[in-house]
């Protein structure tokens, strides 16, 4: 459960809880108050497409609002909210892309664009509250030991008080699996400043889909008896990666956040290379292989065709990902 989604009652069950609560109440008016001039420049860049275009522009500046948040991550906490779905509402009232409920919203909501309303469905208010409210968690718990990164997500999962109780990030094992995930899924989200190291598993990966080459193409297939062992695009890559222990999505545009993203020069065999009409959106995304070398993939390219040997370099050519084990565990179940 994320405090988002639940807003953390926890300081109630603390004697002196109640002065605590006013305190949080009290800094959303002040942090809220100072969000025009407050954003920062940073220097952490979204991977190419990563976060939908319509999006990329208010993650890239809220993401800089203060330092314990950086676009990358107000990325991946979005995503794991929502998937990017400014529709997206849950059994428990969570609304919008970024999922308050409204008695967070009516408390954490800002207005982000200036147009005199707070809507929660508006990407424009909602996406900059994310990060106001990431902000604001930063500031409650800055005086705790750790980092402050950590702290912040340790506060969103389980309550500011419970990081000022135990001087960082709590003992609780679903906080500390947060924290990870999100930290995790950053990664996806990031334009790497380095090389990225290579997947341990890809080699094995590889050689479970060279021996599918040949195999009709099937809509949906996952490759089991029943249907004849044959497969569509994502459940190759999916059933390739399972044969070494690495659980992916099923579907393509759900696999490209599972690790980080090589540059085309950088590619290794066993990246992920994707492709789509939208080059600016992953969650456009309507293809996936996995790469061997030379410029070249196996894949299931479609009906009536069979698995084999295909060129990447081509017009809807999106990017890749270097699949990585605590990567794909990152990822949500459904988004």
């Amino acid at each position: 459960m994320t405090v988002r989604k639940a807003w953390i009652v926890a300081t109630a069950a603390v004697g002196a809880g109640m002065g605590f609560v006013m305190v949080l109440v009290v800094g959303v008016y002040l942090v809220a108050g100072n969000l025009a001039g407050g954003i920062g420049g940073g220097s952490v860049g979204l991977a190419k497409g990563a976060v939908p275009a319509a999006y990329q522009s208010l993650v890239q500046k809220w993401g800089n609002l203060c330092p314990a948040i950086n676009p990358a991550l107000l990325a991946a906490q979005l995503y794991q909210e929502s998937g990017f779905n400014p529709n997206a509402k849950s059994p428990a009232q969570a609304q919008g892309i970024a999922q308050f409920i409204p008695g967070t919203w009516a408390t954490h909501g800002v207005d982000g664009d200036g147009d005199g309303v707070r809507d929660v469905w508006n990407p424009n208010d909602a996406i900059p509250s994310a990060a106001s409210y990431d902000c604001e968690l930063a500031s409650y718990v800055k005086n705790a030991p750790g980092n402050p990164t950590e702290n912040m997500l340790a506060a969103y999962n389980a309550g500011a008080y419970a990081v000022i109780k135990y001087r960082g990030v709590p003992p609780y094992a679903e906080t500390r699996n947060y924290v990870k995930t999100i930290t995790t899924l950053a990664k996806s989200f990031a334009a790497p400043v380095t090389r990225v190291d290579p997947s341990k598993q890809a080699a094995a990966a590889i050689t479970y889909a060279q021996k599918k080459l040949g195999t009709p193409y099937l809509w949906g297939g996952n490759g089991t008896a029943d249907q004849g062992g044959r497969f569509d695009c994502s459940g190759l890559t999916k059933a390739s990666y399972d044969s070494v222990g690495v659980s992916l999505p099923r579907v393509a545009n759900d696999q490209y956040n599972a690790g980080p993203h090589p540059k085309r020069e950088e590619l290794l065999p066993g990246d992920l290379v994707f492709f789509s009409d939208d080059l600016t959106n992953s969650r456009a995304i309507r293809h996936v292989g996995i790469y061997v070398g030379g410029g070249y993939m196996i894949d299931a390219p479609r009906s009536g065709a069979v698995i084999r040997f295909d060129p990447i370099d081509t017009p809807d050519y999106f990017g890749a990902t270097r699949v990585t084990e605590d990567g794909a565990k990152a990822l949500p179940t459904s988004v």
